[in-house]
């Protein structure tokens, strides 16, 4: 489903935990908060407010 993203929480270099706020995509008129699927640091942001997303794009990475 094609969502559009509202915001991005992180900047590469930031330190994540499992299950920290990392962006908000918003589709169908619902935002989606989404959440760090582990720990560790932030890579690379491959998205930026108000890009369009569909399902399986990768929107951050982690190492």
């Amino acid at each position: 489903m094609p969502g559009r993203v509202l915001a991005v929480m992180v900047r590469p270099g930031d330190q994540v935990s499992l299950g920290d706020e990392v962006c908000v995509v918003e589709a169908m008129k619902m935002e989606q908060t989404i959440r760090a699927n582990r720990s560790g640091v932030v890579r690379t942001i491959f998205v930026q407010p108000m890009d369009s997303v569909s399902a399986n794009d990768p929107l951050i990475e982690l190492e």
